[in-house]
């Protein structure tokens, strides 16, 4: 049986499941989410916990079991905590600035970058202009946009230059050494 499938889920006060079969929703004080589950795997509720069980012992509802686990795990972390992503930017003149639901990033190009925020996606910029905090209650979506705005310049390992993750170690190089002339 799956490890981490077999882990029951904690429910914490303020948050609301809805079991229906093939769908969960999760309500909590940040908003609310919806996930399809599997029909052959049954999600059983417990006070304030969560446990999900499988019927079969097929290799595919064995790997579903510890993925659909995660998933309602996830969103309801989501829903009470949310989640959150720091990029910072680095560079002469790159910096990033909030206009209404849209990111402005100036990143060396000849014109400023506009990068419009998804629904449910929030972005603060620090008073540098370098550090952009993205907070959501979908992990994927928190992930996936701060992805797509690290592809915007991605770090160069040479001088640094370019939108990270602020846990993110970028190698350095050495740039070009003195060959030993002739």
């Amino acid at each position: 049986m799956s490890r981490v499938g077999k882990k029951p889920i904690v429910i914490p006060s303020g948050v609301e499941t809805k079991i229906t079969p093939g769908k969960i929703t999760v309500k909590g004080p940040l908003g609310e989410i919806s996930q399809a589950v599997n029909p052959r795997l049954e999600i059983k509720k417990n006070d304030n916990t969560l446990l999900v069980e499988r019927q079969s012992n097929q290799k595919m509802y064995r790997e579903l079991h510890g993925l659909t686990r995660n998933l309602i795990a996830n969103m309801v972390t989501g829903v009470s905590t949310g989640f959150g992503k720091t990029l910072d930017i680095s560079g002469v003149g790159f910096k990033a600035a909030v206009h209404g639901s849209n990111l402005l990033f100036t990143l060396g190009f000849s014109h400023p970058i506009v990068f419009p925020l998804p629904q449910g996606i929030k972005a603060t910029v620090d008073a540098k202009q370098t550090q952009v905090v993205l907070k959501g209650i979908d992990k994927q979506v928190v992930g996936q946009v701060a992805a797509n705005i690290r592809g915007l310049k991605e770090p160069e390992p040479y001088k640094g230059k370019g939108i990270k993750y602020s846990t993110e170690v970028i190698q350095r190089k050495e740039g070009k050494a003195g060959k030993g002339g002739k």
